[in-house]
Parts: C-alpha cells; sequence; structure tokens
C-alpha cells in the first residue's frame, strides 16, 4: 500500500442533483476498491460520516477494504453530531489531530 489517502467530506459526490451526488459516492468507494494499488487510509468526516455507519450503501465496499488492509477512520465529533457514534459499522474512530496528521504525511491525498 502506498501512502494515499482518500478524504471523504460528504455522503455525496460533487455540487447539483443530491441523488445524482449518492449515486457518484458509492461509485467512487467501489471504484476505489478497483485501484491496482490502494489507499492507505481513508478518512471520513463531516456527511461523509455517514458512509461508515449503520444503512449505507458502502459498507460491503468499505468492509472489503478494510480486509485488504486500508485502514478506515470516521471523526468521533461528527459520529457524535449526526448521533452515529454506536452506528459505526467499519473502522475506528478518529479524531481531528490524527486527520489533520494523516493528512500531512501522506504522499498523494484524493478527495471525491
Amino acid at each position: 500500500l502506498i501512502n494515499t489517502v482518500v478524504v471523504v467530506s460528504s455522503d455525496r459526490m460533487g455540487s447539483g442533483n443530491d441523488e445524482l451526488g449518492k449515486v457518484l459516492i458509492k461509485g467512487f468507494i467501489f471504484a476505489v476498491t478497483q485501484l491496482e494499488k490502494l489507499p492507505r487510509t481513508m478518512l471520513f468526516y463531516n456527511g461523509g460520516a455517514t458512509l461508515t455507519t449503520e444503512g449505507s450503501d458502502s459498507l460491503e465496499d468499505l468492509k472489503s477494504l478494510e480486509a485488504q488492509g486500508v485502514t478506515i477512520k470516521t471523526c468521533g465529533t461528527c459520529l457524535n453530531y449526526y448521533g452515529l457514534t454506536e452506528k459505526l459499522c467499519v473502522g475506528e474512530v478518529t479524531n481531528m489531530y490524527d486527520i489533520v496528521e494523516t493528512m500531512a504525511k501522506a504522499s498523494k491525498v484524493i478527495k471525491p
């Protein structure tokens, strides 16, 4: 795994139509599973935090990535804000210091 970090800050990709954005983010996460070289870490914060919790359409893909060695981290403050702390289904809880440090040490940051 190269030190690429994927940063997901929303439950949709791009701006415009929200339903389309949700379809696109699901497609984006699936496409990450198909990369020849997987990222080392995926960070989820703000609206992106909902993608690692109960009911997310991307859980299967994220669990597959985790099983292949990708570290999945979700912002604890964000989970708490959305009332999802007990509903995290993949990866671990992290904080802003770790998010900043992970992004700072990355050789490449990808943001949908």
